[in-house]
């Protein structure tokens, strides 16, 4: 059980305050509603950039980590295709700072060329170390479209195509700014030793002035029922032939998340799931097979993934992965099988709320999906799967017409 009080402040942002009185650290957590998703299509890659600018200098402070480090704090950020975050911990004694940087970089970034030259580079040189110059990098460049035509989850984080980011104009990149990192368009959560009195008198004080942006109507297009199965092939340098097969699925906020995400671990979590025995265990075809799901504000992907052992058939791997996920389509999971997923995954949630920076991230997100009240509620929806439930979304998702498959071979 995770207590906490919020409130709203006039420009929009609100503010999520949980009280941990066993430690003398503060954990900050800044979400932005803006992802890869609310891109235009011809300037992909903006909301990842903007990770990297957002540490470039703000309006008052030339440099966001230096002050940070000498009040003893850390910090880091992601990007996913629906949200930004921003994180920090920092002591309790030097909360001021933390509430002095994360407001001074809302409030404005310093916009100079030199600033975004630097981050323009920096996110260059990630796309060719993590896309291009990786085995297997390029995976998710190739899976997105395929699976995606209409919907912007088609491009991953990193953008569409590099060229969006080093062509991107200063004028742009501002104009994107003001759309989306403004007060209405964030959730803050700070969890620590603090008393809500307190952090009301931080927000205002440090927030309180930053003008309201205009809100934002998210329109996105929808990804139309695909109908028939796509593939592609490739051939790469890499070590082995790998195969990726991806299905859409629900949405993260559709009760039947929880059902797929317990059938994701009962094909693939750990040396007890399915894939483990059958495929691993007592075939020769894989080094390794996963299953796994995206979990994505929209509608997502379930992911199956393999690699093959050195000269193995790739028709034959896809036939042996098909033939356990229609097992999971024509028969029930068993009680021990459900019951061990059931447990290892309340095992985990509880496990999470030990962590401090957790807490305050998790609250942001349910925050922004449900209202934070639905994270005390999470652990009694995945107790409440049952095994009917499960063979409804495996027969809703593991149809052929409804899949897209990478085979993906070694040179």
């Amino acid at each position: 059980m995770i207590d906490f009080e919020k409130f709203e402040l006039e420009n929009g942002l609100r503010v999520i305050v949980h009280k941990d009185e066993t430690t003398e650290v503060v954990a900050m957590n800044l979400l932005y509603d803006v992802g890869a998703r609310d891109e235009e299509a011809e300037r992909t890659g903006f909301a990842h950039l903007f990770e990297h600018l957002m540490f470039g200098g703000s309006v008052n402070i030339a440099d966001y980590d230096e002050p940070l480090e000498m009040a003893g704090g850390d910090n880091n950020a992601f990007t996913t295709n629906d949200i930004t975050n921003y994180y920090l911990t920092i002591p309790l004694n030097n909360i001021e700072t933390g509430f002095w940087l994360e407001s001074d970089r809302m409030l404005s970034l310093v916009f100079s060329e030199k600033s975004l030259e630097v981050q323009r580079q920096v996110v260059i040189e990630e796309y060719k170390q993590r896309y291009l110059n990786q085995p297997y990098g390029d995976d998710w460049l190739l899976l997105r479209p395929m699976a995606y035509k209409e919907h912007p989850y088609k491009w991953p984080t990193i953008g569409e195509d590099i060229r969006h980011i080093e062509d991107a104009t200063m004028d742009e990149v501002k104009s994107f700014f003001n759309k989306f990192y403004c007060p209405n368009n964030a959730i803050l959560c700070v969890a620590g030793n603090v008393d809500l009195d307190q952090i009301k008198a931080l927000s205002e004080k440090w927030f309180g002035p930053i003008p309201r942006g205009n809100e934002y109507v998210r329109s996105l297009t929808k990804e139309p029922d695909q109908t028939e199965s796509r593939s592609m092939e490739v051939k790469r340098d890499v070590p082995v032939d790998a195969f990726y097969k991806v299905y859409h699925m629900c949405e993260r906020i559709n009760d039947d998340f929880y059902s797929t995400d317990l059938m994701s671990d009962i094909l693939s979590g750990g040396r007890s799931s399915r894939f483990h025995i059958e495929l691993l265990k007592k075939k020769t075809l894989f080094s390794e097979v996963d299953a796994y799901i995206t979990a994505d504000s929209d509608t997502g992907l379930f992911v199956v993934t393999a690699r093959l052992h050195k000269g193995g058939d790739m028709k034959e791997a896809e036939k042996v992965i098909d033939e356990e996920l229609a097992r999971m389509t024509n028969e029930f999971v068993t009680d021990q099988e459900l019951h061990r997923v059931k447990n290892k995954m309340e095992s985990m949630l509880v496990f999470q709320e030990i962590n401090l920076l957790n807490k305050a991230m998790n609250l942001c997100s349910h925050e922004l999906m449900w209202g934070a009240d639905n994270i005390n509620g999470e652990v009694e929806k995945y107790l409440n799967v049952t095994k009917e439930s499960i063979s409804k979304v495996a027969k809703e998702i593991f149809r052929q017409e409804n899949s897209s498959t990478l085979y993906y071979y070694a040179n």
